[in-house]
């Protein structure tokens, strides 16, 4: 099995993110491990609006979709 690599220049691209002390851009599993473990799902799991507040947590996920998908 071949090691997969990550393009991180790529990842940038498309990440929605604004936490600009960030380290962890571009770099996805790093991100989903360091959110996961402090029981949040990361910034392009959510809309703009939702994003810019840095709420990641589950319970703000919820509330959040659960509205929009019937």
């Amino acid at each position: 099995m071949s090691k997969r690599l990550c393009s991180r220049e790529e990842n940038l691209r498309n990440c929605p993110c604004t936490w600009e002390p960030c380290d962890k851009k571009g770099i996805c599993c790093e991100c989903i491990r360091y959110h996961w473990s402090r029981g949040e799902l990361r910034a392009c799991f959510f809309p703009p609006e939702i994003e810019k507040t840095y709420d990641r947590s589950l319970k703000t996920f919820i509330e959040y979709w659960s509205k929009r998908i019937k």
